[in-house]
């Protein structure tokens, strides 16, 4: 699976740096992923839901490390090259 398109959103909400929308072989989407600023660097937060009981349950997700590496490796890229911090 290719990623065809990533855009990114920038905002400035404290630890949330960001959205981002990913395209996948150009006919799959997944949109709202957000990008967090930790005190370690960046990540990626896939989409989630908040269930009955109050916690978070991704909607979309990557089913293994590497592939979770890639995502996030794309994005922090593209949104770095957006905000002008390479």
């Amino acid at each position: 699976m290719d990623i065809t398109e990533v855009k990114v959103f920038p905002a400035n909400e404290g630890r949330l740096k960001g959205y981002a929308t990913m395209v996948f072989d150009g006919c799959f989407i997944v949109r709202d992923m957000k990008i967090i600023k930790s005190d370690n660097g960046y990540f990626v937060s896939m989409p989630s839901r908040r269930k009955k009981d109050g916690s978070f349950k991704d909607i979309v997700h990557p089913l293994n490390a590497d592939m979770r590496q890639v995502i996030e490796n794309r994005i922090i890229e593209e949104y770095k090259k957006t905000v002008g911090e390479e």
